[in-house]
Parts: C-alpha cells; structure tokens; sequence
C-alpha cells in the first residue's frame, strides 16, 4: 500500500484493491479454486453476457464493456473488479454483487436472467468473489485448444446426435465444456444445433458444417445427410474419368448416394468453353466447324487453341481489375488507366500467378511508368493494404481483427497489425491525392522507416506473417519476404484462393463460397478437390492455364445442367453443371456478336470491346444493369450473378438493343438482303444466337414464319432475333 494516497481515489476503490491484493496472496493453488480465465469467463460467453449485441459490443452496453467473446481477459477482469470503483462486486457478501443480482435479475438488467440463482454457474461466480475475484490463481492452467470428440457425421433424415466438446490444458488435464460452448449451424434448414450440442437433421439430404466456439477456441464438425435411396451397384466405377478432379468429385457423390447427370453433349460444351475461356459466344463458322468434326480429341484441341487466343487476356484482366481497381475520381484518371493497362500486360506476358503477386505487392516507383503502384495510392495506410492482400491472395478477411478478435477465426488484432506491419515502410513522395481531379505523379519507394502499432497497448510490433516465420532484417523490403512467404510451398492459403476463385468462374460455384473466405467455420464443400487443385496448382508453377485446362477437361466440368431425381437439391457438389447468368460483358460481347454491331465507349478506341472497359466511369447501362459493380465501390468487388426483373425488362425493352437488332449494317438487315434460303437463315441464327442447330420443330416453325412474310422477310428475321436473345437460353449458361 503506498505511503500516500491519491486523493481522488474512493475509500471503497482502496478497499477493494487491498482485499483483492490479500486474496491473491492468500491463493496458493489453482486445483482448489475458482479461475476468472478458465471458469468465470466462459460462463461469460456461454450466456451471450460478451457478445457483439451486448456488453461485446464497441462502446459496451450501459457503461459496462467486456471484451467481445473474452478475447481480452485483462480487460474483461479489469472491468468487472475494478472499474466504476469496483461498485459491480462485494466480497464480503458475493451473492449480494452487482454482477451477480444483474446476471440472475434480482435487480433490473436489459438482457434478463441469464443465471439461475442456485445453478452450477452461479455457484461459480459466487465462489470467485469470495476468494477476492483474483485476475490468475498460482500454477493455472492454460488453455490450449478445443477439440470435437467426433468431427464428420452422418444422419438419416430427422436423425439426432450429440456433440462433445473437450477443453485441453497446458498440464496435461482436460474438460468436458459441451454446455459451456456456443454452436452455430451453417445451414439451419439442414442441421439445426441447439444450446448442449445436440444436432438435428433436417427432413431433406443435404450438408453443412456446424461451428463449436469456446473461449475463442473454434472447431467445425462437418454433418451430412446421405440420400436413403442407394445407387446402383458399382454406378461410379463405370464412369469414365479424365483427371483426378472426376475421381474426388465421384468419391463425394457416391458417398452422398448422388447420381451424377448426364453429359453435355459437343454444342453445349462449345458454348460453355467459350463463354468461360475467351468471354464471348463462338461464330457460326466456329459453331459448325467443331459440331461437323469427327475427332476424338477435338475438345482438348478446342481449349488449347481458346487459351492462345487475345480474347483470353481481356476477359482474365478484365476479372482482376475488378478486384483491383479503384475509382479515378479518387487516384486519378492516368494512374488507373496505368493500372489497368499493366493488369492487361501480366496476362498478355502469361504471368504465372506467384509472380503476378510479387510485382504487384512489391511495386514501386511511378504512378505514371508502373501501374502496378496504384495499389498503394489508393490503399494509403498498412492496414488499408494488409485487408485487401489478405483477401485477395490468401482468402482471408482480416476486417474484423482490425477492431476485435476474429468471432469466426483465431486472428487477433496483434495478428493483424503484425500482418500490415509489413507494409509500414512504403513510402510516397508527390502531391497526394486530391479528389475528385487527383491528377499528380506519386513515387511509391521503400522508406528507412515507418512503425505500426498495436491500437490498444501502443507497441510497435515486427512485422510477422499470419503464421509461420520470415527472414528479415533492418535494410530488406518487407514485402519481399512477405511474398516469399506467401508463395512458398508451406502456404496453400495462397493456391486454393485462386484455385478456387477460378474454379468458381468455371464451376458456377466454389468449392469454398465466398471465393475468398477460407476459414475453419467456412469449409470447403469438397475438402479433397481444394488440396488437389492447389497442390496442382503448386506443382504448375502457378500457371493459370494450365489450371483452367485441366479443370474444363474434367467430365465433371462437361456434365448437363439438366438435373436427375437424386441431385435436383445439390448446389455443393458439381453432379451437374449450375447454371448462371452470363457475366455483364460477355453478354454484351453476345450482343454485339449476335448483331453483327459495336458499342460505342466513350474514352475507349472505336470498336473497342465491353471488357476492354478501364473504369467502370465509362457509361452503359446495359453493364450496369448486368451486375458491373458500382463505379464508387471499393475494391475487391465480386460479382452477383443473381438475375433480376430489371435485366430481363431490359433486353425487351432496350431501345439500344432494338436499334441494334434493326440496324442497316447488322446481321439482321444482311441475312433479309442475301440469297441465303429461309431454312440456311434459321440455321445461321440459331449458330450465331444459341451455338447449335435448331430442332426438327424449331426449323419449322422459324421458315414458316420468314417465308411467309412475304417483303417484310427483314422484319421476320428481326423479330426472331430479338425474340431468340430474350430466351433464357441466351442470357443463361447452359
């Protein structure tokens, strides 16, 4: 006890500080007594008492704030012992604590009773403040991890089972915390999970995860609902299988008893691997060139010859640069047309993936020579930067660990602050920016300098990877041992987000979704096919077309989007091709192609196509209303392939589209004024509209209507163009 008191303190504060100092002297052993971090808080958090709706949240609740979910039990224990003048307890009467009346509702409390008075966590409390609320006891226990007894199940429909969370400590011991963890079903309608762990399946087969959180300590047990309905014996071991993306992809099925459907047959697939590979619909000359070919090999000879052609690298850029770009009335118009156009370059350079990271990450210099530096005029600050790294290349959002301990991951805030740390000493030198003109050059240069602290205790924290070790000294960029660490072997995180990220483009689905959310609470639907394609990947050398080629030959990737009885409710697991709509500028491309016109765009070359596109400032209204993300939205801006009534009264009511169906230059207008009979048109507009040949009924119906115009055949053939583009088939992928 000092020799003098400060004045302002309260005769109770002193109290409590004396008697609290008494108590921790007098605990002499952790097996004989209640411990704040490994009893009291987790009754905490089992009652909701630290969660983001109440004390949790960022300014607390009624002037009390605990931590969210106990990620801080120094704070947490400071708040409750010895804050508001330590008014929330009474240890000589523990039962008579604010905490405690609060807690069990003997005094008015917003959140009601949370603890019955006599219970198990009551008792508990209780006990705590009347050894004198010690923060550690002598020779506590850590906690080291949380584990599920069991972590795959599989039920029947309306089946039961239990789950069993086990709490290991650092002296070997362990607990049974089942009532004291919270769970959370990914999927209700599938598997509901009540407050003790108890699982129920829902009514349908289906699959899901169900996360477990204890005291910041999260595992996932994976459930999944089989169909009661078994498959024909030995169906997937006459299927035939091209790579080891059918093999994993079969295994899933046949142990969910899903039968896979058919395959597509040559015109679905050629549209299909058009419209993915290269971004537009293949001509009626390519059309029938491949449908009339009787070689074998002729889909593997496709891809090949798609993946060398210019159109991939605008349709690939043009999907990074919305993850990359950022609003030229923020940076400056030159500063994103750079960006863009060295976007463009790494694709036309067929830059593997690895390096692609490394120029951009480590770029410096010009604003006005290397585009790649726009990163970091748009991203001004190292936590700016760190978020979009994270997302972008290791598929982990770090957001919420800026503020709080990840509630859905193991990142803390001294995780994240390490992580930006690497981007601490990236320099600027020029005007800045200065919106909405921002026209000034900027050097981006590696300074001498540059600290990141953590928010809450003010160190300066090292910079330090997510997991693992770098080597790094005082004079190194360290952004360039960031990216080692990214890149190396021991770090899949960086292969699986691309993986998937493509495999999404091409699949209609991730295997993980969203694309760029790896974590532990959001498995993978196929756990195996993810480790594959990254180890692929890997083992590649980070080469993207080699990713998409043995993905588009897969026969999973070939199969019909025409469900059977038994998948019709599977959305997790390919045995069909999911449909979607075709992304903003390849339809536009389809527009364009099918009519034989162009689009105009302002600050863009004559006959410049959708998604050459540099900035989404550049005006259409047929992007926008086809999913273009917002031009004030930051990056990464995924897109939603969701339709909407908007799209669909738009393709019938566009007066562009219209002008551009009865243009006197396009197709419409050249097949009415050509010799072409009425059946080689019909042939030609299904080629050039849907990519296959009419049917029997289609070729009928279709010449009978031209032909029986009589002189208004151009008006016909108009019609039944305009007509055919406002099919689902034209808008939707097959």
């Amino acid at each position: 006890m000092p020799d003098r008191l400060d004045p302002r303190l309260s005769i109770r504060h002193v109290v409590v500080s004396v008697l609290l100092t008494i108590a921790l002297q007098s605990v002499t052993s952790a097996g004989d007594a209640v411990s704040f971090e490994l009893d009291v808080q987790p009754i905490l958090a089992a009652h909701g008492c630290n969660a983001g709706a109440c004390h949790g949240k960022q300014r607390g609740q009624n002037g009390f704030q605990l931590s969210l979910l106990g990620f801080d039990s120094d704070f947490d224990h400071d708040a409750i012992a010895r804050q508001a003048r330590g008014r929330r307890l009474s240890i000589a009467a523990p039962e008579s604590s604010l905490l405690v009346q609060k807690a069990t509702a003997e005094v008015p409390h917003g959140g009601g009773r949370k603890i019955v008075v006599g219970s198990d966590a009551y008792q508990t409390l209780v006990t705590w403040i009347r050894q004198g609320a010690p923060r550690r006891l002598a020779d506590e226990p850590v906690l080291e991890s949380v584990q599920l007894q069991q972590t795959e199940f599989a039920l029947a429909p309306s089946e039961s089972a239990a789950l069993t969370t086990i709490a290991h400590y650092s002296d070997g011991t362990t607990r049974d915390v089942t009532g004291m963890t919270s769970y959370l079903s990914n999927e209700a309608a599938i598997v509901q999970v009540d407050s003790a762990g108890r699982l129920t399946a829902g009514p349908v087969p289906g699959e899901t995860a169900v996360m477990a959180r204890y005291m910041n300590h999260i595992c996932v047990a994976n459930v999944s609902i089989p169909r009661t309905e078994a498959l024909p014996e030995g169906f997937y071991d006459d299927l035939p299988r091209a790579n080891f993306i059918d093999d994993l992809v079969y295994d899933k099925l046949n142990q969910l008893r899903i039968r896979v459907s058919d395959p597509a047959g040559d015109a679905v697939f050629l549209r299909r691997v058009y419209t993915d590979v290269i971004g537009r619909l293949p001509t009626p000359e390519e059309a029938m060139q491949f449908l009339d070919s009787q070689d074998s090999e002729k889909r593997a000879a496709l891809v090949d010859r798609l993946l060398d052609q210019p159109e991939y690298i605008d349709h690939w850029a043009n999907q990074w640069a919305d993850l990359l770009r950022p609003n030229p009335y923020r940076v400056g118009i030159k500063a994103v047309l750079n960006y863009d156009n060295w976007i463009r370059q790494q694709f036309r350079e067929n830059v593997s993936h690895d390096e692609f990271a490394r120029r951009l990450i480590t770029a410096k210099g010009s604003t006005w020579h290397n585009g790649a530096t726009t990163l970091f005029r748009d991203r001004r600050s190292p936590d700016e930067v760190a978020t979009l790294v994270s997302q972008l290349f290791l598929g982990v959002r770090l957001d919420c660990a800026k503020c709080h301990h990840h509630p859905f991951e193991k990142w803390s805030q001294h995780d994240f602050y390490s992580f930006a740390a690497f981007f601490g000493k990236v320099g600027r030198k020029g005007t800045g920016l200065s919106p909405p003109i921002s026209g000034g050059e900027e050097i981006v240069y590696v300074s001498t300098k540059g600290d990141v602290r953590h928010p809450v205790t003010e160190e300066v924290l090292a910079p330090a990877p997510l997991f693992g070790d770098v080597d790094l000294s005082a004079d190194d960029d360290p952004r360039e041992a960031l990216v080692d660490w990214m890149v190396s072997p021991e770090n899949d995180y960086f292969a699986k987000v691309h993986v998937n990220r493509v495999w999404a483009q091409l699949m209609g689905r991730g295997i993980v979704d969203p694309v760029d959310d790896l974590r532990s609470t959001n498995p993978p639907s196929n756990p195996a096919l993810l480790d594959a394609l990254a180890n692929h990947f890997q083992q590649s050398g980070y080469d993207q077309k080699d990713l998409i080629k043995t993905i588009v030959l897969s026969n999973v990737y070939s199969t019909s989007s025409t469900p059977n009885e038994t998948n019709t409710g599977d959305r997790l697991n390919y045995s069909r091709h999911y449909r979607h709509r075709l992304r903003a500028e390849v339809l536009a491309e389809a527009v364009a192609g099918v009519t034989e016109t162009t689009e105009s765009f302002s600050a863009l070359a004559p006959e410049s196509r959708s998604n050459q596109v540099w900035t989404h400032r550049i005006g259409s209204v047929f992007l926008d209303t086809f999913g273009r993300p917002d031009p004030n939205q930051d990056p990464p801006c995924e897109r939603v392939a969701d339709s909407s009534v908007t799209q669909t009264l738009h393709l019938m009511n566009s007066r562009e589209l219209d002008r551009r169906v009865r243009s006197d230059d396009g197709r419409a207008a050249r097949l009415a004024a050509g010799k072409q009979s009425a059946a080689e048109v019909v042939t030609e507009l299904y080629q050039a509209v849907f990519s296959r040949r009419p049917t029997a009924q289609e070729q009928q119906y279709c010449e009978t209507q031209i032909t029986s115009a009589g002189e208004n055949r151009r008006g016909a053939i108009e019609d039944l163009m305009w007509a055919m583009m406002n099919a689902p088939e034209f808008v939707i992928q097959n």
